[in-house]
């Protein structure tokens, strides 16, 4: 059985689409669904069970799974950047991710799980996957230092050949729509073009970055969950990866993107960044690959502007954003 936490949701429900196409549906699905629109994600799906995250973990520190397990891909996390509740963070991201790794080092099953991007805090350390500089990276949100003090511990514990982590940079692509103010700018942009023939970005307040010149590493999760297929494939591939496609882009790029999908002339207007979130912005991303390539990881990464179609005609023009 392949336990995926948070199969629910965006990239964990995207995974399960991908072992489905693969023939696989001996699959556990652990998530929190709430009163949420998450469950649509997996109306699709083909899997044996659902249990809730809570029940999950008792029954792993009771030591009563009652189901053989293969792997744990643990893609389960509270992954607001803006949530302001510690705590939270450090419950469901990092005290559960510990149990459920030592649970599964213990019994010697597969673990891959997710650390994100976001760990890399305002890139002043660069955006290198190599240990030594993970160890020396500083977030500047409460969610990237809870995905943070797994990858030290990870690092701390000597456990990084034994497990493998995911730094995902920004993903974006269809089972997203219920993450409200996390969706991607292309899910937001795509809506208010429909509704107003325009996308508002934000402005920049570097001179460096002119306003819609800031850079992310834009990444379809289509190409991140044939990544992760093949890290559950390959149990020698271990340590902690960044998942991007090595090329940094301007949110300009992706609003134009979105446009030319819809064949429409760009409109964008510049609007004034929050005070709240100024100094815990991120002006530049881009993934270190080469050690996803030296794993052997032989997954292409698709540009962007045929990601965004593929995104915007295949699914958010035909009012079904599900994989």
């Amino acid at each position: 059985m392949i336990v995926v936490t948070g199969g629910a949701g965006f990239i964990g429900s995207a995974f399960v689409a991908k072992l489905n196409a693969e023939g696989i549906d001996d699959i556990v699905i652990v998530d929190e669904l709430g009163t949420s629109g998450k469950w649509q994600n997996l109306v699709k799906r083909r899997y044996a069970d659902y249990l809730h995250k809570d029940a999950f973990l008792r029954m792993v520190e009771a030591e009563r799974v009652p189901f053989p397990v293969e792997a744990v891909v643990h893609m389960g996390a509270c992954s607001s950047t803006t949530e302001r509740d510690a705590d939270t963070l450090m419950e469901n991201n990092f005290h559960y991710t510990c149990r459920l790794a030592d649970w599964a080092l213990r019994r010697k099953i597969r673990f891959l799980y997710a650390s994100s991007a976001a760990t890399y805090g305002d890139g002043a350390q660069g955006f290198s996957d190599d240990d030594e500089t993970s160890r020396r990276l500083r977030p500047i949100n409460m969610y990237g230092y809870s995905k943070q003090l797994f990858d030290l511990k990870v690092l701390r514990e000597g456990i990084a050949g034994r497990v493998a982590g995911i730094k995902f940079f920004n993903v974006f692509g269809p089972n997203e729509y219920h993450k409200g103010d996390m969706t991607s700018v292309i899910f937001k942009a795509f809506h208010q073009i429909r509704e107003t023939g325009k996308v508002r970005l934000f402005k920049s307040y570097r001179p460096e970055y002119p306003d819609g010149g800031q850079m992310r590493d834009f990444v379809y999760v289509k190409d991140c969950v044939a990544v992760l297929w093949w890290m559950l494939n390959h149990p020698e591939a271990n340590g902690i990866f960044n998942l991007g496609t090595g090329r940094a882009r301007t949110w300009n790029d992706l609003i134009r993107a979105v446009f030319a999908a819809l064949n429409l002339p760009p409109a964008i207007d510049y609007i004034e960044m929050p005070e709240a979130i100024r100094g815990q912005y991120q002006y530049f991303t881009e993934a270190k690959t080469e050690k996803l390539r030296a794993a052997g990881c032989p997954s292409a990464f698709r540009p962007l502007e045929e990601a965004v179609a593929d995104y915007v005609n295949n699914h958010l023009l035909n009012n079904d954003p599900y994989l």
